[in-house]
């Protein structure tokens, strides 16, 4: 491709796919079309790794209307990578990117993509290269630490409510205990949000644990023992990243250890910690129906279950990270989504710094844990509602 006077774009996603991640992608791709004095907009197919071996989407060619629907799918329409580039990494980027004049990169992710952006946009400055850097927050973990909620939250923590709502249902006509393994490696906002299946005050789930307050054993046991009594059957959602009193990940000593290039130990694609906390009631609790479910990445990328206020917001971010990059007021920067009243629900889009999203998480806020350790409160029901929707109503006799 030959060098023009225009400055040409590269955008790409990273991490886990999200039901809405594609919402952020054309949000910026049809900002960018719309904008004068932009040549090229590729798209990187499978993150930094596309970049390093110059596999691109020209993403001029597209109609607004295939556009449009790509922004309605779930999952990396580009798709993903988890890569964490290093300097001799950067250095081939930025030849690529020579070659290819190009002055804007936007990364779509969540705390590590945006650390990976980071990384390139410091080594661009090292290396004298003028690149501007935008990352366009998405983890359905919700715990980027530059957000009052990310894109792709609202719409996995949908689903896992839905799936609750469910599983409650299963568990009224069965009886016994179902276990569900919800993701959250750090944070247990997706977990929480399995409080939104209640419907009437025996519905589960009856115990919610988070990775933000220290998991017993023992106590667990003692928790199904007080709900088999009160309700005769027990729905129990259990974050992936639970912590012993030591804080170590419970999960994590249950897998084989598997890395990312980020540090991060695999666990979503191991049913192991539900094999766990079933077996121990079984064997513990005199508990003869004892089920487990482990999520997973179905929560990340299901059809048909998106929130709209999700989707809406994930499309802004995408617009709104167009123009702060070509605002020029921050040129390594992240779109932070900003709750503008606590009396109506609204939402505003600042530009930040990138390292106010990189790498570092947040956890939930201790005012949305009750004071027990296994459930969550309505100052937590209170924030989440408006960002999931309404969930479809069950009757029962």
């Amino acid at each position: 491709m030959k060098k023009t006077e225009l400055k040409n774009v590269v955008i790409a996603q990273s991490g886990g796919p999200s039901m809405v991640i594609n919402q952020s992608l054309i949000g910026a791709v049809l900002a960018l079309r719309r904008r004068a004095g932009i040549g090229s907009i590729l798209g990187a197919r499978h993150g930094i790794v596309g970049i390093l071996n110059g596999d691109y989407v020209d993403l001029r060619k597209p109609t607004e209307k295939k556009l449009l629907a790509i922004a309605a799918t779930p999952s990396s329409a580009l798709g993903s990578c988890r890569k964490k580039p290093n300097a001799e990494d950067c250095r081939t980027i930025f030849e690529r990117f020579r070659e290819l004049n190009v002055g804007y990169f936007f990364y779509i992710g969540g705390n590590d993509s945006a650390d990976a952006a980071r990384i390139v946009a410091d080594e661009a400055k090292k290396a004298k290269y003028n690149l501007t850097v935008y990352h366009i927050p998405k983890t359905i973990d919700n715990d980027l630490r530059s957000c009052d909620h990310t894109p792709g939250f609202g719409s996995a923590a949908r689903f896992v409510a839905s799936a609750i709502k469910g599983d409650n249902l299963d568990n009224r006509a069965l009886g016994g205990v179902k276990i569900d393994v919800i993701m959250g490696r750090d944070a247990g906002f997706l977990t929480a949000a399995s409080a939104l299946a209640r419907e009437r005050c025996d519905d589960g789930p009856h115990l919610i644990y988070l990775p933000e307050v220290p998991f017993s054993l023992e106590k667990f046991g003692d928790d199904i023992k007080k709900a088999m009594a009160k309700f005769g059957r027990a729905v129990v959602a259990v974050s992936e990243g639970i912590r012993d009193e030591q804080g170590r990940s419970i999960g994590a000593m249950l897998s084989d250890g598997e890395k990312d290039s980020h540090g991060n130990v695999q666990m979503s694609g191991t049913g192991a910690l539900g094999d766990y906390l079933a077996k121990y009631l079984k064997a513990n609790c005199e508990i003869k129906r004892v089920r487990a479910d482990t999520f997973g990445y179905l929560q990340r990328s299901f059809p048909g279950v998106a929130s709209n206020v999700d989707s809406k917001e994930a499309f802004e971010v995408g617009q709104a990270a167009v123009k702060f990059a070509f605002e020029g007021k921050i040129k390594k920067g992240t779109v932070a989504i900003c709750r503008a009243s606590k009396a109506a629900y609204r939402v505003t889009y600042k530009a930040l710094p990138i390292q106010r999203a990189a790498k570092f998480t947040k956890s939930m806020p201790k005012n949305y844990i009750a004071s027990s350790g296994n459930d969550v409160t309505k100052a937590f029901i209170d924030y989440v509602s408006p960002i999931v929707g309404k969930l479809p109503k069950c009757e029962i006799f």
